[in-house]
């Protein structure tokens, strides 16, 4: 998967400065099980790696202990899914398989992907010090600089004390441990990420037309008599 900043900018692959994938390597005792988000150009040399067109990593599994997340920043249009996807698979993949993830990210506290994602699912978060974070391109040093702050934000506890510990050299480290005993945060009620993946799951099949869902319904072996929301139903069944 391109792991940049923009998936249609499809000439470049923007990966992980070497001292940020050391350092996740550190916390992980020196191991990196998944990388979903991989390239040809990548580093990370994670023991599984997902790369398009090959592997979907919004797809295939995250079944695997330790995970790291470089994921793209922009809209993927073709496939209709955005760095909210890519938050989300993260804090399942803590919840459904309790992996360790850690993910580098633009920091945007204040929106729906991090209210739903991450306040109250993840356990720390580091604030890194780099000004304009230069990411790797196409596997070479010297590309321009973030234009927006970056941080790496872990899902976990296994790891906790050893991801204070690395990356307190890297920049400000929060635990948000208590944010999790919360019944809502930012006017955002607080649920499992389960319930919240029926919740999406729902509103995608509401988007289909009915024809496209009884299409759905007959691939899968299911009725598809009724109204659409008889269908749907079914679907969530």
């Amino acid at each position: 998967m391109t792991s940049g900043r923009n998936v249609n900018t499809l000439s470049t692959d923007w990966g992980t400065p070497r001292k940020y994938v050391d350092a996740v390597k550190e916390v992980f005792d020196g191991e990196i099980d998944l990388d979903p988000c991989s390239n040809q150009y990548s580093i990370v040399n994670a023991k599984i790696e997902y790369r398009l067109p090959e592997n979907d990593g919004l797809k295939d599994s995250w079944n695997e202990e330790r995970i790291y997340v470089n994921p793209p920043y922009g809209a993927d249009k073709e496939r209709g899914t955005n760095i909210s996807h890519w938050l989300h698979r993260c804090a399942l993949a803590n919840e459904l398989h309790q992996s360790e993830v850690i993910a580098l990210l633009p920091t945007a506290a204040n929106t729906d992907a991090w209210k739903h994602n991450i306040w109250g699912q993840a356990r720390m978060i580091c604030y890194l010090y780099d000004t304009r974070l230069k990411f790797l391109e196409n596997g070479e040093e010297g590309g321009k600089g973030s234009p927006i702050q970056n941080c790496m934000v872990y899902w976990g506890t296994r790891y906790a004390s050893k991801f204070q510990k690395v990356f307190l050299k890297y920049g400000a480290v929060v635990d948000i441990l208590d944010l999790q005993k919360r019944k809502s945060i930012g006017g955002v009620k607080n649920i499992s990420m389960a319930e919240r993946a029926k919740i999406r799951k729902s509103a995608e099949y509401n988007r289909l037309k009915k024809p496209d869902l009884i299409s759905l319904a007959e691939e899968r072996g299911l009725s598809s008599d009724g109204n659409k929301a008889d269908i749907i139903q079914r679907l969530m069944d």
